[in-house]
């Protein structure tokens, strides 16, 4: 058994404390309640959660308005009333409190001295320095801002749990298109929950592919009830969304900033659902007027073409194309007899030139002297015989005749 130290054998600081000698819980709780117990009291803003009485304290939890963080804290239940109104969730207050240890439970909390709830000038005040912070980023500026889809595949809808937003919503742009399809995210849209659902809704429709447009909805409501859609975090998760998002809170008055950081802002859910989607009647009236302009376009054109086509038969030259060959056609007779007539005179001073030169030709070919009997004697070798000294008896001899050749011997 471990034997349990003494407050004369603990360690006296935490740096002298180790695995073989540690403090006990029962040592470290009260000296955090005394370091704890120096800190000042300040002054902090919050929304009120979980709002609760006991006896003469009030129990509520204050959560930031732009962190997903909180604090416990106590309230003496005489200042609670001197506030003048109901503590109730979402109610922004500034509380005066000064951090307190609950030695028993190991806990922090704040003990509120005194509470005041944050007046309509201080968020307004704040509202617009936010509101000229997020300008001078340009998350306000037209140049981002992207056209809304012709015809949206799904049109992704973030609004109340409960509420007229979404039958605004669908039930007209149901009408104007009947094929149009929604993905709805549905969230609580006022209180200490408003900020992180729809930022998540958005974020979520965001990342699907097939939605080509989101809305984000809500009936109208106060100033105070429409404060989330002005929270910094829920602003710039609607600046970074890459899907064309429209801004349909219904409240005319006090523009909540995710209308001027939207591509669009609609006046209410009623506009958005009309601004989302064509007009079928419309669309379909309009490609009718389109299809009888086109019509009566191509009618006027081919009356056009077809007055231009008759202006041109009825010319002469298209009316008679043969009277303006006429004088070409003389010209072409003449020419062509002309050109015979030199070619036949050329054909028979040709004629007569082939026959003179054939004469000719025969005066001088040796088949006209064979012709008067006469022969031509080749040897054996081929070589004309012109003297009789040149042939032995018993030679053979060829002798051409004016038409063949016979062969002889000589005799003598």
């Amino acid at each position: 058994m471990t034997e349990t130290p003494t407050p004369h054998s603990l360690p006296a600081t935490a740096g002298e404390t180790s695995a073989e000698r540690p403090w006990p819980v029962r040592h470290l709780s009260p000296k955090i309640g005394e370091f704890v117990s120096r800190l000042p009291a300040v002054w902090v803003e919050g929304q009120v959660l979980n709002v609760k009485r006991w006896r003469h304290l009030v129990f509520l939890t204050l959560r930031d308005t732009d962190e997903n963080m909180s604090m416990s804290a106590t309230i003496p239940a005489r200042e609670a009333e001197a506030l003048g109104v109901d503590l109730v969730d979402g109610t922004r207050v500034v509380l005066h409190a000064k951090p307190e240890w609950w030695t028993r439970s190991g806990s922090l909390q704040l003990g509120g001295r005194e509470i005041r709830q944050v007046g309509l000038g201080d968020l307004l005040a704040r509202l617009e320095a936010l509101k000229e912070a997020l300008a001078r980023e340009g998350l306000f500026d037209l140049g981002r801002k992207v056209p809304l889809p012709f015809i949206p595949r799904v049109v992704g809808l973030v609004c109340a749990t409960q509420g007229d937003a979404e039958h605004d919503v669908v039930e007209n742009a149901t009408r104007r298109w009947p094929g149009v399809t929604f993905t709805i995210r549905r969230v609580t849209v006022q209180g200490p929950r408003a900020v992180p659902e729809t930022t998540a809704a958005i974020r979520e429709l965001d990342a699907m592919p097939d939605v080509d447009v989101i809305v984000v909805a809500r009936g109208g409501g106060s100033f105070e009830d429409l404060l989330p859609f002005s929270d910094e975090a829920l602003v710039r998760a609607a600046a970074a969304c890459e899907t064309p998002l429209v801004s349909a809170i219904g409240h005319e008055k006090d523009s909540p900033l995710l209308d001027l950081v939207a591509d669009y802002r609609a006046s209410t859910p009623t506009d958005a659902g009309k601004r989302i989607v064509p007009d079928a009647a419309a669309e379909a009236q309009g490609v009718a007027r389109s299809r009888a302009a086109m019509a009566g376009a191509v009618e006027r054109l081919v009356a056009r073409e077809s007055a231009g086509l008759a202006a041109m038969r009825s010319r002469p030259v298209l009316a008679q194309p043969r009277a303006m060959l006429a004088p070409y056609a003389d010209a072409v007779a003449r020419l062509r007899a002309e050109a015979t007539a030199a070619m036949s005179r050329r054909v028979d001073r040709a004629d007569a030139a082939t026959r003179e030169l054939t004469a000719s030709l025969r005066a001088l070919s040796p088949l006209s002297t064979l012709e008067r009997g006469f022969a031509v004697v080749r040897d054996a070798a081929g070589a004309v015989v012109r003297d009789a000294a040149q042939v032995k008896k018993g030679d053979l001899l060829r002798v051409r005749l004016a038409r063949g050749e016979v062969e002889a011997t000589a005799r003598g």
